[in-house]
């Protein structure tokens, strides 16, 4: 089962590349909504982190505040290395699961941002790095979840730098331009891909 992990920081524009990939068939597995999921009430998840944080780490339906949960991990280095040592393994299982279940594929898409971080790399046999400029990560992340800049800085500090992730790569999209021809980008390394997963 070949697989390809792609991964960038925060607000890279990976959810926009692995779309592409999903227009063209490709089966995707996002570690950020196996995240989600293992977030929601009745998951083991869940029930450690309301028993970890109490009852005000709830929204108004019960559910997990995920603003509030990302405002205590990126401002507090203990909650959020708590939280990654817990969801970490469950999140490593569930996405092995997703890519065994999508076994007659000829490749799957593994969307992992945080890839080297929490040492993946063992779920993919090819790495795919979005490239892309800190201020478009940051300009978009104060746009998409509604933050302030000094956070959206706090939650880019915290990960690799992207030259640091593209040494590591075996393929790199460029997204530092808003004319950045992805669509093309996507199919080229898609048809690639399809010749190494017959290999």
């Amino acid at each position: 089962m070949f697989s390809v992990g792609l991964t960038g920081g925060i607000a890279s524009g990976k959810t926009t590349i692995s779309d592409l990939f999903a227009k063209l068939q490709v089966p995707v597995v996002d570690t950020d909504i196996i995240s989600r999921k293992l977030l929601e009430p009745g998951e083991l998840a869940y029930d450690q982190v309301r028993g970890h944080f109490g009852a005000s780490i709830l929204n108004a339906e019960g559910k997990i505040d995920r603003a509030r949960l990302r405002e205590i991990v990126f401002t507090n280095q203990s909650e959020k290395s708590w939280l990654e040592t817990m969801l970490h393994p469950l999140i490593y299982q569930r996405s092995h699961d997703a890519i065994v279940a999508n076994a007659d594929a000829d490749y799957v898409l593994v969307v992992i941002p945080l890839l080297f971080e929490t040492n993946f790399q063992a779920l993919v046999d090819r790495i795919l790095v979005v490239d892309c400029l800190p201020a478009q990560q940051i300009e978009r992340l104060v746009r998409r979840d509604h933050i302030d800049e000094s956070l959206a800085l706090k939650m880019l500090s915290q990960q690799l730098q992207n030259s640091e992730r593209i040494a590591r790569a075996h393929d790199i999209i460029d997204n530092r331009s808003a004319e950045a021809d992805l669509e093309s980008q996507v199919e080229i390394l898609h048809n690639r891909y399809l010749e190494l997963s017959r290999v």
